[in-house]
């Protein structure tokens, strides 16, 4: 007889929960998939370390679906010695990011439901016996209730995602937008907004949706939308390359009928001349679907080009794509494409783990908190006199130029790289192209040889640059080791895919929410496989106040409404924000050309370092603050800790939980030092113990009588074994595979030492644990 509570979780699964959901109709193979990993978990990050907190990690037990890619309901179990709906809360939260109606619980004696879609007098939640679980047809009927999916829409809502064969997947909120937007399409829905932080693969999310839609003949021909020819030619060879041979970008002024698949630039279909129209040059119904890339740019003046292609072909499914729904009192994309049918925050991206958090080294400069008058009677660098005025922030390399600012901030950017890699990938956003000109040149002063080693180190990257622009595809391209430095004004602002770039420097007066957003996007990416995990925002002219307005990542807001005659979205007043071109004199006065003073000083009076907290907002905290906080909610106290540290067979299992807290270990001995042991390291930082080294630790063992219970051999080994602790640490004792190194294998084999000194494995894992206490005896107080 089974006895149902000494049964691991697993077992409860395999031996109960499993059999049930087979037996009730549902396809092992295809339709239940067990140990989902729905989310990484958010990385922390303190000073220049960082880790993931695991204990975050959202891990669903079973998540069932009705097809591949349509999930419909999760299951979460746990061991008996929990009651049946113990895991209801969990399977509920998984159940809302999923967007699926069914969650599940079970401990292996029944099963726990809540039902988002109940039937006229039904409750939400009910337990029922583990033989009476839904059949896959009755929660695909809760699924469609939710979705409001009509029977005769079943065959566009299931059709198949592309698969390239490999294990990759859509993340579970691509699923989500993916999905909505089939939905939003078969419920007759024309216009849509699907909002994604910048990061979280829009584009591969589209690809998804157009293939779905067109594999499912719902539409034929689509027109994919960008402002800019370097999105249009990424998307060609990237993320649309399965489209193959229908697929063309527009170019010399013609729309080919015989291609399925276009891509185009709002520039090349239209124009201020009927000449430019070349959108016009097929019939209004010709395509059925329209995707609008960076939707939030084409409400500006100069790209309201894109809604005059949007009223021709009026009767085509028209889906906006943006990080940044643009919502002023002149401008509204909501008012014009309707509520988003998905969004996907940044705030959310960065808690799941998807996208890389910030650290924000905040830094003010003496001319730009005091102001600068300059003496009656002062000249320029030109010999003109410089009108006596107050000279601000808003100034500084808009109308006057101080020289030695521009130096300031260079060889601070130039310091922190030196401190960290002076190859991390840097975009340093500018006022204007001529700040980005002269901040070019400081950079390269201050790189010295890095930028006499490679004239590429830094690269002025500008609208007006063709050697620049040149360049942009090696700065993107993790292989290429150079531009590592590229100074911008608004040409990098969007859609350039700098996933390894771990220096964001803001030297550039931000008004606008929208720009701000698509700035910080350029470093959102997490890049594993180059180590970013990270980045960090330098910012000298106070750009990132906006991280503490609430609309940073609220729910956008309508705030325009339009009249009857006015256009759906109508252009945004000039905003200085994002002119490029100055018209300043030497006098300073609007319309005049820059004041350029070389001579003037100019000193940082404060910097602060501010990391994000768990609750999204900026904190000041060090890494050891934080590790003393996370090893306190796992350890109510110093006693419990020893207690729980000495009960445990290897340390390893400590040193992992920790871990999943995101407390790694050996960044705090890059910080406490590198000769405390993982015990020591926690009790001090975490309990404000006086650490004792590894060494000392293991002489205080040598002192005692310990050894003399056993014989020459086994003392031998554990001498040895004390040695390696005192140069590795406790983890490297607790692996048997030590003792195939020396001094062990002088002694004899692994299977001889365990077997012939020991007397058997369990033996040496007694010695062991024994040796270990004694390591770890109380030299500590409470």
């Amino acid at each position: 007889m089974v006895n149902k509570k000494e049964l691991s979780e697993r077992d409860i699964e395999n031996i109960f929960i499993t059999p049930a959901i087979i037996n009730a109709g549902w396809d092992l193979h295809k339709q239940i998939r067990q140990n989902v990993t729905l989310t990484p978990g958010p990385v922390i990050v303190r000073g220049e370390m960082s880790a993931r907190n695991k204990k975050k990690k959202k891990f669903a037990d079973y998540v069932l679906s009705w097809s591949p890619g349509t999930r419909i309901a999760v299951i979460e179990s746990k061991d008996n010695n929990c009651t049946v709906s113990h895991g209801i809360q969990q399977a509920l939260g998984y159940a809302e990011i999923l967007g699926v109606p069914s969650a599940f619980s079970s401990n292996g004696d029944a099963f726990a439901s809540h039902n988002k879609v109940p039937k006229a007098g039904e409750d939400i939640e009910l337990e029922f016996p583990l033989e009476n679980f839904p059949s896959p047809v009755e929660l695909w009927e809760r699924y469609k209730k939710l979705h409001n999916i009509k029977d005769k829409d079943e065959d566009l809502i299931l059709q198949p995602y592309y698969s390239d064969g490999s294990n990759k997947e859509p993340r579970y909120y691509q699923v989500e937008a993916i999905n909505r937007t089939i939905e939003a399409v078969a419920n007759g829905q024309k216009r849509i907004l699907l909002v994604m932080a910048t990061g979280t693969g829009k584009t591969y999310t589209t690809f998804q949706i157009i293939w779905r839609l067109w594999k499912a003949k719902a539409v034929k021909r689509i027109l994919f939308l960008v402002d800019r020819n370097i999105l249009a030619d990424q998307t060609l060879v990237n993320d649309f390359k399965p489209f193959g041979s229908v697929m063309t970008k527009i170019k010399n002024r013609k729309i080919d009928p015989s291609y399925e698949i276009h891509l185009g630039l709002y520039q090349a279909l239209t124009g201020p001349d009927e000449f430019d129209k070349i959108y016009k040059s097929v019939s209004a119904d010709f395509f059925d679907l329209i995707i609008i890339d960076e939707c939030h740019r084409g409400s500006a003046a100069e790209d309201s080009s894109w809604r005059e292609i949007l009223d021709y072909f009026s009767n085509a499914v028209q889906i906006g794509l943006t990080a940044t729904p643009k919502e002023t009192e002149y401008a509204s994309n909501i008012t014009y494409f309707g509520e988003p049918v998905y969004t996907y925050s940044l705030k959310q991206g960065i808690q799941d783990g998807f996208l890389a958090p910030y650290k924000v080294v905040r830094i003010d400069i003496d001319k730009d908190i005091d102001g600068w008058i300059p003496p009656k009677g002062m000249v320029d660098d030109l010999g003109q006199e410089i009108q006596n005025r107050t000279f601000n922030q808003a100034d500084f390399d808009r109308n006057l130029i101080l020289n030695q600012r521009t130096k300031l901030v260079a060889n601070r950017v130039m310091k922190l790289l030196n401190a960290t890699n002076p190859y991390s990938k840097t975009i340093i956003f500018c006022e204007n192209i001529d700040h980005a000109e002269r901040m070019r040149k400081a950079i390269v002063n201050a790189a010295g040889k890095l930028a006499t080693d490679n004239p590429k180190y830094v690269m002025r990257i500008t609208g007006d640059s063709v050697e620049g622009k040149a360049e942009l595809d090696n700065f993107i391209d993790p292989e290429s080791k150079f531009p590592v430095i590229a100074t911008t004004s608004d040409l990098m602002t969007t859609g350039v895919d700098a996933k390894t770039c771990k220096l964001i420097v803001l030297d550039k007066t931000i008004n606008s929410m929208t720009i701000f957003k698509q700035i910080i996007g350029r470093g959102t990416r997490i890049d594993e496989e180059n180590n970013k995990f990270f980045f960090t925002i330098m910012d000298f002219k106070k750009a990132t106040l906006h991280f503490k307005d609430p609309d940073f990542d609220g729910e956008p807001v309508v705030i325009y409404n339009p009249g009857p005659d006015d256009d759906p979205v109508p252009p945004d007043p000039e905003d200085q924000d994002d002119d490029p071109d100055d018209k300043d004199d030497n006098t300073g006065q609007t319309g005049s050309k820059k004041i350029v003073v070389s001579g003037v000083p100019a000193t940082i009076i404060s910097e602060r370092i501010e990391y994000l907290g768990d609750d999204g907002q900026l904190i000041t905290e060090s890494y050891k603050d934080f590790s003393r906080k996370q090893v306190q909610q796992e350890f109510t106290s110093l006693d419990d800790f020893l207690m729980k540290w000495n009960d445990a067979n290897k340390k390893q299992v400590i040193i992992d939980l920790l871990e999943e807290h995101g407390v790694v270990l050996e960044n705090l001995a890059d910080l406490v030092g590198k000769e405390f042991g993982d015990f020591d390291l926690i009790c001090h930082v975490a309990f404000g113990q006086p650490p004792l080294t590894r060494k000392e630790r293991a002489n205080n063992v040598k002192k005692r009588d310990y050894f003399t219970k056993y014989g020459e051999q086994a003392k031998a080994v554990l001498h040895g074994l004390l040695e390696m602790y005192a140069d590795k640490g406790v983890t490297s004792i607790e692996n048997a595979k030590v003792l195939k190194l020396k001094p062990f294998s002088d002694i004899g084999t692994p299977m001889e030492i365990i077997k012939n000194i020991f007397g058997g494995k369990e033996n040496y894992e007694n010695a062991v644990h024994e040796l270990e206490d004694e390591l770890f005896k109380k030299d500590i107080t409470a």
